[in-house]
């Protein structure tokens, strides 16, 4: 069978399994098991797709991810996260649109000890939309705001979903994981810049009102006892896998186990919270290894249908130059994040992705940051954004998904620049990880 008609036959299947709403996991175990006889060796095939999901989710590489999820899960379930809030809102309540600000603010403190994003979307939009509405803040304003930080919790590590693409891809963890975080933190600003721009221009949509005037120690005393550990608990990791005094997975450890220990002294932590925490790290780290399953073998059934190497090749004879090749990749990512979900996204490009980058000489690390913002963005995109639909189920009822998405868009602009400005300056991505690692 010729490459093309197999990539065709094996991409057919799987959109017809999508388009019937089977979950992923079992859409690309349908795909495997098809593949791996027709083009495995049947039975034999068959009984290498077992041995190639078994090794798959054997790998160390992958154990950050229980970790870095227990950490945010903690953070949420124990009211740690409530404290935080408070203390943000109060350091900066001259602000204009401080309401939408310290969502932004908290978003990204949370991204750094959090590796969960639908638990910082879930969480913000809970706790402060109903305050932000009840403020006269205008809807769009109130849920823009939240649901863009939540993309940028891939961005800044901890990230579970940046733990699989590097392990997927063959890409350096602890490299991709710093590499993130100068993006992650432009990406914050530029929204808190252009909230306080909207809100200065235009104060109907973000009306002041009269709030405790707190200064000296008073004021920066909860910041100084509740935002900083969970910053320190941030440095600590990223400077364990930096100086190589850890591997991403025991600095993951030592981040879940120094969460832990932080809600404790706040005396916030009770068996009930830390079962909750435990319960929703099984749950969510269940779902990426069972999907990581499907992975290994799918993209080996690429490789011996022809599918991936006709179409390097293919590549390669159109003599295309790089900036169109990576334009390319980078568009198809956009598109694809519109309809599925990030994981599906991971699985059905890398196999043809990563020969590409290695073909055309890309900075592996480099292209892991543009794929993840790629994949940020679609969490924010209609008509299937993954944090779209997190923000409508914690919304008031009489919120409308034209205007979800409404107010997104400002901010999947912002996103947009991001990359184009990633795509033309390399150094955004990879100064940070060499300065660190020296590589």
């Amino acid at each position: 069978m010729v490459w093309w008609l197999a990539a065709t036959v094996l991409f057919g299947l799987l959109t017809v399994l999508f388009a019937v709403g089977l979950p992923a996991a079992f859409a690309f175990f349908g795909i495997n098991v098809v593949g791996a006889w027709v083009w495995l060796g049947g039975e034999a095939g068959l009984v290498q797709m077992i041995r190639n999901g078994v090794v798959s989710i054997s790998s160390f590489s992958l154990t950050p991810i229980p970790f870095f999820v227990l950490m945010g899960e903690v953070l949420f379930h124990t009211g740690v996260a409530m404290k935080a809030i408070d203390a943000i809102d109060r350091a900066i309540w001259r602000v204009p649109g401080r309401l939408a600000v310290v969502a932004v603010v908290a978003g990204t403190v949370f991204s750094a000890i959090s590796g969960s994003t639908i638990a910082t979307t879930a969480l913000l939009g809970s706790l402060m939309l109903p305050e932000m509405l009840r403020r006269g803040y205008h809807p769009k304003m109130a849920m823009g705001p939240i649901m863009a930080i939540g993309g940028v919790d891939m961005l800044i590590p901890p990230s579970a979903l940046t733990v699989l693409l590097g392990s997927l891809a063959g890409i350096s963890i602890s490299q991709l994981l710093v590499a993130g975080i100068l993006p992650g933190v432009l990406l914050s600003i530029a929204f808190v810049a252009y909230i306080i721009v909207r809100a200065v221009m235009d104060p109907r949509l973000a009306p002041a009102f009269e709030h405790e005037a707190v200064s000296g120690w008073a004021r920066w005393k909860p910041l100084a006892v509740y935002v900083t550990p969970l910053l320190a608990i941030f440095v600590i990791v990223i400077l364990a896998m930096a100086a190589g005094w850890a591997t991403p997975t025991e600095a993951a450890a030592v981040g879940a186990v120094a969460t832990v220990a932080v809600a404790w002294i706040y005396r916030s932590l009770t068996w009930a919270g830390l079962m909750k925490a435990l319960m929703g790290t099984a749950a969510i780290s269940g779902v990426i290894l069972f999907i990581i399953v499907g992975a290994t073998t799918f993209a080996q059934i690429l490789t011996f249908s022809g599918a991936t190497n006709g179409l390097v090749e293919a590549i390669r004879a159109a003599n295309l130059a790089p900036v169109m090749v990576l334009g390319t990749m980078m568009l198809i990512l956009l598109v694809l994040g519109c309809f599925i979900d990030q994981v599906s996204m991971m699985l059905i490009t890398l196999p043809f992705f990563m020969p590409l980058v290695a073909l055309y000489g890309f900075d592996p690390v480099w292209f892991g940051v543009l794929f993840l913002i790629c994949m940020q963005l679609g969490l924010l995109t209609p008509p299937f954004g993954m944090l779209l639909f997190t923000m409508k189920s914690v919304a008031p009822r009489e919120i409308t998904m034209q205007q979800v998405f409404g107010a997104v868009t400002p901010y999947v602009v912002l996103g947009m620049l991001m990359l184009l400005a990633v795509m033309a300056f390399p150094p955004v991505a990879t100064w940070l990880p060499k300065v660190l690692f020296g590589k």
